[in-house]
């Protein structure tokens, strides 16, 4: 039986993996202008490759410059907030929590806000530079907070929405005071997420992010485990508590920061994602984590393929779209919370 089921978990992780290269494949073909599969695959085989199949300089262009790095950076960005969404869920034993709970989108959102309207470090630091000073502040703000609160998972929650609702009002009155029309739509077209102006270098951040913080967080497997009983379990297990929560929670906040930082605030990846995980593989942190940065990929490239096409020559931000499916699952959870609880 424990054979049987090995092997239903690596057939699980291969259909997965193909699955995430049927939608990355997709997201490069689907859009206003419509490219096959077989000139997406000879596009890229000849930037790869250095192969010479004759193509159209447009297809070229919109196939390697423009759609494929989108797509890696959108699974990379679903892989980093699920990530996030297991650890915190596991750290503050809360099943509501999500990337976004310690106000890290916050700051990260007044510190783009400050290089577009403010013009703070101009010449010197771009919009994604500025996110993510602002989320370290963020971060490290809440910290501080939590700290003098005492610690423990419920008050690093509410320092965490103390933290959130001051950086949202400072984006406001920046908004408000500072802001042309033009400048107001922008900020807030950013603010419900958007992958229009991700390019290469984008593509070169994202994934290193996401691929250090699976390490960091599998390299972590029995501490989140221990971690679902409670702290004083994973103490007697013979954990580090507060070094593993300092590792795990600063891990957290760079893989937030930096998605935040690339396109802007997406909502409800980090809580969805998690519970679809664990409701096939199960609450082992082993089989969850790889799960659900698979799950946080596929769906962020499909939302990114639905924001495209759901509006003829309109693309929709792509917290919308997650927000529209997130919304829904959200209230779910929330049911069965209040079930079990």
């Amino acid at each position: 039986m424990p054979q049987r089921r090995w092997w239903a978990q690596v057939a699980l992780a291969i259909a997965a993996l193909l699955l995430l290269g049927i939608m990355i494949s997709l997201a490069v073909s689907i859009g206003e202008i419509s490219i096959p599969l077989a000139t997406t695959a000879k596009a890229v085989s000849n930037r790869l490759f250095g192969t010479a199949f004759e193509l159209s300089r447009v297809h070229q262009g919109i196939v390697w410059d423009y759609r494929l790095s989108r797509a890696l950076v959108a699974a990379s960005a679903g892989a980093s907030l699920a990530l996030c969404g297991v650890v915190l869920q596991a750290l503050l034993r809360n099943p509501l929590a999500e990337p976004y709970v310690l106000g890290i989108s916050a700051g990260a959102s007044t510190g783009a806000v400050c290089v577009m309207i403010l013009g703070l470090g101009y010449g010197v630091l771009s919009l994604s530079g500025g996110a993510f000073i602002g989320a370290v502040i963020a971060f490290l703000l809440v910290g501080l907070l939590a700290a003098g609160a005492g610690g423990t998972s419920e008050r690093i929650i509410l320092c965490g929405v103390a933290g959130s609702q001051l950086f949202n009002a400072l984006t406001s009155y920046i908004v408000t005071t500072s802001a042309n029309a033009e400048q107001a739509r922008g900020v807030l077209f950013w603010l419900l997420g958007s992958l229009s102006g991700v390019r290469w270098p984008d593509v070169w951040l994202s994934v290193p992010v996401a691929l250090t913080g699976f390490v960091v967080c599998l390299a972590h497997v029995r501490a989140l485990d221990a971690f679902a009983f409670g702290t004083d379990a994973a103490a007697s297990l013979g954990i580090a508590v507060r070094r593993v929560q300092f590792t795990l929670l600063g891990v957290t906040a760079a893989m937030t920061a930096g998605v935040v930082s690339m396109v802007g605030s997406i909502g409800f990846v980090g809580l969805v994602i998690p519970h679809a995980a664990r409701f096939l593989v199960g609450p082992s942190h082993g089989r969850l984590l790889p799960a659900s940065a698979l799950g946080g990929a596929i769906f962020m490239v499909g939302a990114d393929i639905v924001s495209r096409i759901i509006i003829p020559q309109q693309i929709l931000p792509i917290g919308v779209v997650t927000a529209l499916f997130g919304a829904p699952a959200f209230a779910v959870i929330l049911y069965r919370v209040r079930r079990s609880a």
